[in-house]
């Protein structure tokens, strides 16, 4: 099985990262390429957003596998300002920093499971997992 890694996020360049260990983490448990590219373009939308909204954070990626199934767990968090709304948040087009506001519903749509927590001052956790077919 391939080995987890965590990517932490403070610039720009660590988005590429982290984007580039998740994809080789999928391509060595056997996605698609598609799905490789869907899993990386989430990481991507997270990790950019942990250094707009929060300065810094981390990426963690790991194997997954129970009962049978094999897959990937990444989860971005952070220990910046939190979101204040999280249904909001979610909303497809709502933005608070001025962009297209398709990053967490986004990276939602790409992956099996999502999940996010966050309070506000403390920070945000999202938890993503895509499962092979």
């Amino acid at each position: 099985m391939p080995s987890d890694s965590e990517v932490p996020i403070e610039h720009e360049h660590d988005v590429v990262v982290a984007r580039q260990k998740g994809r080789q983490l999928a391509a060595a448990l056997g996605f698609s390429t598609t799905d490789q590219t869907l899993l990386a373009t989430a990481i991507s939308e997270l990790a950019r957003n942990i250094i707009r909204y929060a300065g810094h954070g981390r990426v963690q990626l790991r194997c997954l596998e129970t009962s049978g199934r094999r897959g990937v767990l990444i989860v971005a968090s952070d220990e910046g300002p939190g979101i204040p709304n999280l249904d909001l948040a979610m909303r497809d087009g709502y933005s608070t920093g001025n962009s297209l506001g398709v990053g967490l519903p986004g990276a939602r749509r790409l992956v099996d499971e999502f999940e996010i927590t966050s309070t506000p001052g403390v920070g945000t956790t999202v938890t993503l997992r895509k499962w092979l077919p």
